[in-house]
């Protein structure tokens, strides 16, 4: 789709408008969460948290399965920020699953789902229970049938009364998954009233039943029989991934039975597992792949075993992989996003622009969870999300897509006003304005456009690279970048410079205590070029200023010789000259070797006079010098007296 004039000029101005004001799609820094409100409480108000960051900054509003919430028609919903304050919440008309949408100038985003529930415990009906005759001996299961309830219960029974509860052991449970309570073997010690006692774990609200009277008949005592599971667990559970599972076996029978467990295929318990109440409940905490398969419930005494089985599978909720990351490219580029989840089963994916689903066209298509948008125009731009799902969840992932059409600039970007470069090296002069779509440039030295050649290459970023650079090299150069909507200019001035070369370094040299030396360093260096010396010792630098009654550095503006007085042992070492300019650097090193006195190196005493070579002005300190520093002198500088 090609775009009008206007509306390229239209685009490119509100792309600059956009950089300036560094424009931000929304992002959320807080998102609403599951919640469970108890009937009943204090509190006489829930809040949904939701925020979000953008600029501009964000605007929202919530949907309440699937429908808006109107907070101006609707007094018991209000806004605050983002966060959504639901007041006096009713569970007739509140329960369900909420969506928080955070919007501005470039587009909307669409928080994950959080349900709110309401935990509530009813009272038991008030009706008598019938009582429960069994034999001595006899196994015997009560129920206990909880009241109308939401969120989680935990049960307890109470013996006779209140708070006389019903101690559990090998031969009484109490199942957390039915609520009733299991003897395995009647005694005459346990004939009494039993009532059931449900405790909501939300609301802490009890609630207790209707006693039911346990009595022995009088036609005999029940004889020994093989176990009779009467708990057990499903055939199939699914296990969720992190998840604690606690499988629960109980079994009737008389001797009382003895509960074990085993994995069917005879793999060992990990030492994770734990068995609680008396071998009543197999604990599996952090539930994994690896702890999946058919586990076996063996209930045995002297008259028998019984054996339940039942498989654990695994399931996880979706989780990101891999996570949309914002987008910034040009009109008619294309796009391929990708968002990758990993889940049990495996999750399925669908795409949101601006909190509506995708609506998919020849250009726009979803394959495997990735997105691909060919030609892209400015009208693509918006707030993108991925959505990945199985039947256990789903998750989002967020990014922004911006389009952008504009002509080169060289304003975020400017080329460098001047390059200095030696002869004989590699240069490369960049050139890169930002422009949607990008801009194909060309370069001119002066007035004349550049060609490629062997020396000089067109880059494909649109640089410009010359080998083997030669004086000839320099001038100003200009990069003309271009595209659909405008074009811009960039220069830059090269400056070819002679590499800097010493011509005189120092060398070598044995003195005794007490002398003063020169360690000469001069140099050939391009006019063009600022220099400057430095000297190492042992790998120090030298402090001129502090070490002033010993060293100083003497010469013109081509030399950095260095003079050091009344040397002494401490002296002995290493001395480097550094020379740097603003484009090379060269070095030369000299060993230093101090004698004590006594043992004489050989020397002649000199007086070195102010004198006039063919080299140029040479300034020297009288004194005392070794031969070893006089000898290239005498080769340097003709007009040179000597006399000992």
């Amino acid at each position: 789709m090609m775009l009008s004039w206007k509306q390229l000029i239209l685009l490119s101005f509100i792309g600059c408008l956009a950089g300036e004001l560094l424009l931000q799609g929304p992002v959320f820094v807080k998102e609403p969460s599951n919640s469970i409100f108890p009937v009943g409480s204090e509190d006489k108000k829930i809040t949904l948290n939701c925020e979000a960051r953008g600029n501009p900054s964000p605007h929202y509003r919530w949907q309440l399965n699937g429908s808006d919430i109107d907070t101006s028609l609707d007094h018991r919903y209000k806004l605050n920020g983002g966060n959504l304050i639901v007041i006096n919440p009713n569970r007739n008309w509140d329960t369900g699953s909420y969506q928080c949408f955070a919007t501005n100038s470039l587009g909307t985003i669409v928080s994950r789902e959080a349900k709110l529930q309401f935990a509530y415990l009813e009272n038991f009906k008030s009706r008598m229970r019938s009582r429960v005759s069994v034999r001595e001996g006899q196994g015997v299961v009560l129920l206990c049938g909880p009241p109308p309830h939401s969120g989680e219960l935990s049960y307890a029974w109470v013996f006779n009364e209140y708070p006389s509860f019903v101690e559990e052991d090998s031969r009484r449970f109490v199942s957390q998954e039915t609520g009733h309570l299991y003897i395995a073997k009647v005694e005459p010690s346990d004939v009494g009233n039993y009532t059931c006692v449900v405790t909501s774990t939300v609301t802490n609200a009890r609630v207790l039943g209707s006693p039911t009277p346990l009595v022995l008949r009088s036609d005999g005592v029940m004889g020994e029989y093989e176990p009779k599971i009467e708990l057990q667990f499903p055939e199939t559970l699914p296990a969720a991934k992190g998840s604690t599972v606690k499988l629960e076996c109980f079994a009737l029978g008389n001797p009382v039975p003895q509960i074990n467990w085993r994995r069917s295929d005879g793999m060992p318990f990990p030492t994770k597992i734990k068995l609680r109440k008396f071998n009543g409940v197999l604990e599996i905490p952090n539930f994994q792949q690896e702890d999946t398969g058919s586990y076996e419930c063996i209930a045995e005494n002297s008259r028998g075993k019984n054996v339940a089985r039942g498989r654990l599978t695994y399931y996880a909720k979706p989780y990101w992989v891999q996570l949309l990351k914002d987008v910034e490219t040009a009109v008619e580029d294309s796009l391929y996003w990708e968002c990758r989840a990993s889940g049990k089963p495996k999750p399925s994916y669908r795409w949101l622009k601006n909190g509506d689903a995708l609506v998919l066209e020849e250009r726009i298509q979803i394959e495997n969870g990735a997105l691909t948008i060919a030609n892209l125009n400015v009208s693509d731009s918006g707030m993108f999300q991925c959505i990945a799902e199985n039947k256990h969840g789903l998750i989002y992932s967020s990014a922004e897509l911006k389009v952008l059409a504009s002509a080169p600039d060289f304003s975020r970007n400017p080329m460098k006003k001047m390059i200095q470069v030696q002869v004989g090296s590699l240069v490369i002069l960049d050139c890169k304005p930002s422009a949607s779509p990008r801009a194909l440039s060309f370069w001119k030295k002066g007035d004349t456009v550049v060609r490629e050649q062997a020396r000089i290459s067109l880059l494909n970023d649109g640089g410009l690279k010359i080998m083997n650079v030669t004086k000839a090299d320099a001038g100003i150069y200009t990069c003309i970048a271009e595209n659909q909507f405008g074009k811009a200019n960039g220069t830059t001035q090269l400056v070819v410079t002679e590499p800097t070369r010493i011509i005189l370094a120092p060398s070598n040299m044995d003195v005794a205590v007490g002398e003063s030396i020169i360690l000469p360093c001069q140099v050939q260096h391009d006019p063009l070029l600022d220099i400057m010396f430095a000297w190492y010792f042992n790998g120090t630098l030298t402090d001129f200023k502090k070490d002033g009654s010993h060293f100083e550095k003497v010469g013109g503006s081509s030399s950095g010789d260095l003079m050091i007085r009344n040397i002494q042992l401490k002296h002995s070492g290493k001395y480097v000259c550094m020379v740097q300019t603003g484009v090379d650097s060269v070095s030369s090193a000299a060993e230093l070797i101090v004698r004590a006195l006594g043992r004489k190196a050989p020397t002649v005493t000199a007086q070195l006079y102010r004198m006039q070579s063919r080299l140029g002005h040479l300034s020297l300190w009288a004194g005392k010098m070794s031969e070893q520093y006089l000898r290239p002198l005498m080769e340097k500088h003709e007009q040179l007296l000597l006399w000992s």
